[in-house]
């Protein structure tokens, strides 16, 4: 499923990394590297993963967590951890905006 991209200001995030966070909100689907650093709120380690496109765009990643994501689902490593072990348990994400991803086919959004 082709995803919009998200756009803050002149910044925006590619469909295939909207993929993998809706993967990860909806689902628990850990994303890759550079995605975890963010969902983690690490930006030094999100800096030194992230591809070009991505670097250049680091604060629509940063405006999509704060205004668009559940506040339980980043910010620390133990969100992060807390919210893959709740998904794996409840299913999909009832409350994110959005529509429902499954996993499968094209990128996964992994810059690792």
């Amino acid at each position: 499923m082709e995803h919009e991209p998200y756009r803050f200001r002149h910044y925006a995030i590619r469909p295939d990394m909207m993929g993998a966070i809706r993967r990860y909100i909806d689902h628990g689907i850990p994303p890759g590297s550079f995605l975890t650093a963010v969902i983690e709120n690490n930006l030094s380690e999100a800096v030194g993963r992230a591809d070009n496109e991505n670097l250049e765009n680091l604060p629509a990643f940063l405006a999509y967590f704060y205004n668009e994501a559940p506040s339980p689902c980043w910010g620390s490593p133990a969100k992060r951890q807390a919210w893959v072990a709740e998904r794996s348990q409840t299913g999909p994400c009832p409350d994110a905006g959005g529509s429902s991803v499954e996993s499968g086919g094209g990128r996964d959004g992994r810059t690792d």
